[in-house]
């Protein structure tokens, strides 16, 4: 069964500094039919403006991923983590028994666009920690590149919980085939471009949950960016 979440769908709010558009329920936005999907909590599409970011502010107990598709993100954080993400870039950072972080665009002219991923973890408590990687886009073409998992296979980011999270960048025609575990779900989130997911179209923003099906057949029907959620 493949259960579709259109773009247009999702939560908006345009605060000035920040166009976001949650596909689950998040902040002031909540819809009973979505609040997540299997672990997976929180897929927000965010723009941040130039010289705009995030203010200090804290999490707990959350897996939260981050994926530039365009623009400089810094981050900042308790631990004492400083860096900038950019394209191509995965960041993970564990909010365990609680972290305080911070996201800028210190860009003039450049508005940062991302997608904020949040994954519950296996179990709360857990230390805070952070991990950042880069992953070229050679190594997503035609492809389903592991970027982050459980045991860290492939050189992934490594989250705690029993999900992996796979990039893929196609081409018109290109064609990609993802098996399904018996007993797993897949969540397929379209960046950009448009696919075939098991001949429905899906077009940027869209998201899809597979459940009871054997395999996902992604098919690009423009240049396209997908990431693959693969969940117990």
């Amino acid at each position: 069964m493949i259960t579709i979440r259109r773009a247009e769908e999702r939560g908006h709010a345009d605060h000035g500094w920040l166009d976001t558009r949650h596909t689950f329920s998040f902040a002031d936005y909540y819809d009973e039919r979505y609040l997540g999907f299997r672990s997976l909590r929180v897929i927000n599409e965010d723009r941040v403006q130039p010289g705009q970011g995030f203010p200090t502010h804290g999490h707990r107990d959350m897996e939260i991923v981050s994926y530039v598709l365009a623009g400089a993100l810094e981050h900042k954080d308790s631990m004492g983590t400083g860096s900038v993400i950019r394209p191509g870039d995965v960041q993970r950072m564990s909010a365990g028994t609680g972290v305080l972080h911070s996201e800028a665009n210190l860009s003039r002219d450049e508005i940062v666009h991302f997608l904020q991923i949040w994954i519950a973890p296996e179990r709360r408590g857990l230390p805070p920690g952070y991990e950042q990687k880069h992953f070229p886009e050679a190594e997503k073409r035609g492809r389903l590149r592991l970027i982050a998992s459980r045991d860290g296979a492939d050189d992934s980011v490594t989250i705690h919980q029993d999900a992996r999270l796979y990039a893929a960048v196609l081409d018109r025609g290109q064609e990609i085939v993802h098996p399904v575990g018996a007993g797993r779900h897949v969540w397929v989130q379209v960046a950009r471009g448009a696919i075939a997911l098991n001949g429905a179209g899906l077009r940027q923003g869209d998201g899809a949950a597979v459940s009871g099906e054997s395999a996902v057949v992604i098919t690009g029907q423009e240049a396209a960016e997908i990431l693959l959620f693969d969940l117990a």
